[in-house]
C-alpha cells in the first residue's frame, strides 16, 4: 500500500513513518516561509494534525496530484494561518505610506512548493533508509548499482550471476516500493 493509503487506513506505524519522512521537509518549508524558529514545532504539529484530518481527501488519481504537493498545500495553509494570527497582534498603521510598505513586502509563503534539490534528496535518502530492510542484499545491490551508481545492467547481472532481466526487475521492485513509501 502507498503511504497515503496506509495513513488513511490507520495502519500501524504509518503516522510515525510519515512524520520521520516528511518532518524535516515541513520544518524547512516553515523556515523558508519566515516562521520564527521557536514557533516551527507548533506550526509543524498543526500541519500534521491538518494532514491527519484531511488525508481522506487526498486523491492520487487526480491528474498531476502528488503526495508531496498535497502536503505542501496543507503546510502552506497552516503557515499562512500562523502568519495571520501573528499579524493580528501587531499594532495597525494606516495611510498611503503604510499601504505602499505593504505592497513592497513579498508574500512570505510562496504558492509553489519551495523544495530545494538538497531537500528533495534528503527526503529520498530518508525514504530509502525506511525501506532498505525490506529487500535482500542482492536485490538492493542491483537496484543501487544500476539506479544510483549508473552501472550497466549487464555488468551488474554478470557480477551477481543473474540475467539482465532479473536486475531490471530488482530495480523496478525497489523503485515501486520507494514511490509507495513517498506517498504516491
Amino acid at each position: 500500500m502507498t503511504l497515503a493509503a496506509r495513513l488513511r487506513d490507520g495502519s500501524g506505524g504509518a503516522w510515525p513513518d510519515f512524520v520521520r519522512l516528511y518532518g524535516p521537509l515541513v520544518d524547512r518549508w516553515c523556515r523558508t516561509a519566515g516562521v520564527h524558529p521557536d514557533a516551527i514545532p507548533d506550526v509543524a504539529q498543526d500541519v500534521f494534525l491538518t494532514a491527519f484530518r484531511a488525508i481522506g481527501r487526498f486523491d492520487s488519481q487526480h491528474p498531476g496530484a502528488t503526495f508531496r504537493g498535497w502536503l505542501w498545500t496543507v503546510a502552506r495553509s497552516r503557515i499562512v494561518e500562523h502568519h495571520r494570527r501573528l499579524a493580528g497582534h501587531e499594532p495597525g498603521q494606516g495611510g498611503s505610506t503604510a499601504q505602499q510598505r505593504l505592497q513592497a513586502i513579498a508574500d512570505p509563503v510562496p504558492l509553489e512548493e519551495p523544495t530545494e534539490p538538497d531537500q528533495a534528496a534528503a527526503l529520498l535518502h530518508r525514504a530509502l533508509g525506511q525501506i532498505r530492510g525490506e529487500f535482500s542484499e542482492q536485490t538492493w545491490d542491483c537496484f543501487w548499482r544500476v539506479t544510483v551508481l549508473g552501472h550497466p545492467t549487464d555488468v551488474v547481472a554478470a557480477d551477481h550471476n543473474v540475467t539482465p532481466g532479473a536486475v531490471r526487475q530488482a530495480k523496478s521492485r525497489v523503485l515501486r516500493r520507494l514511490r509507495r513509501q513517498l506517498g504516491g
